[in-house]
């Protein structure tokens, strides 16, 4: 009985811990690295989905570069390499892109997921031999779909199989930007 009552005594001291709310307390944060992966993963994932409902748009990363928090700012910045293709009439037409977009953090508690809101081109190159001339309308263009894509699509999502993650995601945490990492805080701190 007493071993019982030391145990839990220690669990709701770790529990009150973690929900202390402390400024210097961060105890889970995620690097760049981590959300690149996570990144290229979900786009690889959106890709078969839209293929699988008959998208005739197939999109593919060669590189993605995730930087936080630069010049202490609350944003991430996205340098994306990358293949936009047209699959018609049994024709496979690429689209080189290259594009630099900043948005900022937003962490979703029912999602228990990281997307990035207010998303802003900072520079954008589109590279094929079916576009000459003016490319404005075509990088307009392929900035409104990473915009739509990137607000169903998150840059990062909780792994509810990791216990800590899990318990994240069960608190009332929000997501703070670090220079290289995305620091989970207490709500309201």
């Amino acid at each position: 009985m007493f071993h019982a009552f030391r145990g839990l005594s220690f669990l709701l001291l770790a529990i009150l811990a973690l929900t202390s709310g402390c400024a210097s307390f961060s105890p889970y944060s995620v690097s760049e690295r981590e959300i690149e992966k996570h990144l290229k993963e979900a786009v690889r994932d959106f890709d078969r989905e839209q293929l699988r409902a008959g998208s005739p748009l197939s999109l593919s990363l060669d590189d993605a570069d995730i930087t936080l928090g630069p010049d202490g700012r609350d944003v991430a910045v996205i340098d994306v390499k990358g293949q936009v293709s047209l699959n018609a009439l049994l024709a496979r037409l690429p689209v080189d892109i290259s594009l630099k977009v900043e948005g900022a953090p937003v962490y979703d508690s029912t999602e228990k997921a990281i997307y990035l809101r207010r998303l802003q081109l900072l520079e954008s190159e589109i590279d094929s031999p079916l576009f000459k001339g003016d490319l404005k309308p075509v990088t307009d263009n392929v900035m409104r779909a990473v915009a739509q894509m990137l607000e169903v699509m998150p840059v990062y999502r909780l792994d509810e199989t990791d216990f800590a993650q899990r318990m994240f995601g069960a608190m009332p945490v929000d997501v703070r930007v670090a220079p290289g990492r995305l620091e989970f805080i207490m709500d309201g701190e």
